[in-house]
């Protein structure tokens, strides 16, 4: 039997219609939680609630979470946002790409931070989301790795500044989500790279989301970096 960990809390994924985000919302709701998602379709999942939203839109932020606060309080706020867009090379690099990239994953988090802030417990959980590219330099990863690397800067400060609700990161390798591309492309490229991993393979929403269930519940663990890459910063 499944433990009810979450046992009426309020969980909110922004993020949450899709790959990781709905794999953390699907484990959150089987924990017990009431559970909402925010994304642009805002597409319900069943007994998950779904709010359209856009994420680069601070009005728009303030709307969402406070219809997901239904009156209420909001015990857990997840991140998952991030941009699809590959980045081009250095050399090729405009500033409009920066601004595009930093806007999708750390200032539309940050906002959507201060949107919740009027509507979270007192100990409520926040958790972000970077990526193991903050600390796994490589030729084309630049924008990517200053990104993250913000991401996880900008928890530790939170942590302190809105102690005591908790701020956590979680950091994911290469999983397998639409961003790599439609199912049946991008398996062969996949199995390569989790070749190379010490586990053999690459992660699954599934994996990742056990990572954000721990930040949500464990009530001691504050400006943490949970790394869950297969082995990938090894």
């Amino acid at each position: 039997m499944t433990s009810k960990i979450l046992q009426d809390q309020s969980v909110v994924v922004l993020g949450g219609t899709a790959g990781i985000g709905q794999a953390v919302a699907q484990a959150a709701a089987v924990a017990g939680a009431r559970v909402t998602v925010l994304g642009r379709s805002g597409a319900a999942d069943g007994a998950i609630a779904g709010i359209a939203v856009d994420a680069n839109d601070t009005a728009s932020l303030v709307r969402a979470m406070s219809q997901a606060a239904a009156g209420g309080q909001i015990d857990h706020l997840v991140i998952t946002i991030g941009s699809r867009k590959s980045p081009p090379p250095f050399a090729s690099l405009q500033r409009a790409d920066l601004e595009q990239g930093f806007g999708t994953k750390l200032f539309a988090a940050l906002m959507a931070v201060q949107a919740a802030l009027p509507h979270l417990a007192a100990r409520a959980s926040i958790t972000l989301t970077s990526g193991l590219l903050s600390r796994k330099p490589t030729a084309t990863g630049l924008l990517r790795a200053s990104i993250n690397a913000a991401v996880e800067a900008a928890a530790r400060n939170l942590a302190k500044e809105l102690a005591p609700r908790r701020v956590n990161v979680v950091s994911p390798g290469v999983v397998d989500t639409a961003v790599w591309g439609a199912q049946g492309d991008r398996q062969a490229m996949l199995a390569r790279i989790g070749s190379g991993l010490p586990v053999g393979r690459v992660g699954t929403p599934d994996d990742l989301a056990q990572g954000y269930l721990l930040a949500m519940t464990n009530g001691f663990m504050t400006g943490a970096l949970i790394d869950i890459d297969g082995g990938g910063l090894l």
